[in-house]
C-alpha cells in the first residue's frame, strides 16, 4: 500500500489513479559531419507532444547557437513564424563568476528565423565540450491552436563556462507542423545524436 500526504490529510494511493501517457520512441538521427538534422516523419495525430532529447551535441564552429525551425506539410522553407522568451544561468568553471537574466537577443517577436535553444557564445568545440537537452512540441496536428514549445539545454560555453539556457514560445500558425530541423547558427553538426518520443496525453 502506498500513501499520498498533502501535509493534513494522508490518503491511500490504492484508492485512485492517474495515467501520465510515457514516453514512446519514435525515431533517432545521429550527426557526423552534418549540416544540420532533419525529421520529416513521424510527426502527426498520434501524440499530442513530441520530444526531441539531444544527446552529445557537438559543433565543428567553436562559439556555435544550436537552433530550430518547423514546416507544414512537404514545405522545406523551415521559415514559420515565431514568439519565444529565453532567458539563461551561468557559472565560470574556476567559480569566479555567475549570473541569471533574459536574453533580449535569443528571443523572437513573430519572428520566422531559426530559433536559438542555447545561449550566444555557446557552443565551444573543444574535444570535450558539447550541448545537451530536450525540445518538446505540444500538440503539432492541431487545426485550431498555434503550437506551443518549451526547451532547456546545458553547453559547455568557449570560454569555459557552463550556461543553462531555457527557452520557450509558440509558433504561429494553425497549421499542422510536420517536420523539424536542427542546425548550429555556424558550421557542422560535427556530433551527436537526437533521439524523438511521442507522449501520449491520457
Amino acid at each position: 500500500m502506498a500513501f499520498i500526504s498533502n501535509g493534513t490529510t494522508i490518503l491511500d494511493a490504492g484508492a485512485f489513479s492517474v495515467s501520465l501517457g510515457g514516453l514512446e520512441f519514435i525515431s533517432e538521427a545521429t550527426a557526423s559531419g552534418s549540416s544540420s538534422i532533419e525529421f520529416t516523419s513521424g510527426i502527426d495525430s498520434t501524440y499530442d507532444i513530441y520530444k526531441f532529447e539531444f544527446i552529445n551535441i557537438h559543433p565543428a564552429t567553436d562559439q556555435a547557437q544550436f537552433s530550430f525551425q518547423v514546416d507544414t506539410g512537404t514545405n522545406t522553407n523551415y521559415n514559420q513564424t515565431i514568439t519565444s522568451t529565453f532567458f539563461r544561468a551561468y557559472h565560470l568553471e574556476d567559480g569566479t563568476q555567475s549570473g541569471f537574466g533574459y536574453v533580449t537577443a535569443d528571443d523572437q517577436a513573430q519572428g520566422t528565423s531559426f530559433q536559438y535553444l542555447s545561449h550566444v557564445g555557446t557552443v565551444g568545440n573543444a574535444n570535450d565540450e558539447n550541448l545537451v537537452g530536450y525540445l518538446q512540441l505540444f500538440n503539432p496536428s492541431s487545426s485550431t491552436f498555434v503550437k506551443h514549445f518549451i526547451s532547456r539545454t546545458s553547453a559547455n560555453h568557449e570560454g569555459d563556462y557552463e550556461i543553462d539556457s531555457f527557452c520557450a514560445g509558440y509558433i504561429n500558425t494553425t497549421t499542422a507542423i510536420t517536420r523539424l530541423k536542427f542546425k548550429f547558427s555556424s558550421g557542422d553538426i560535427d556530433a551527436g545524436t537526437i533521439k524523438m518520443y511521442g507522449i501520449k496525453g491520457s
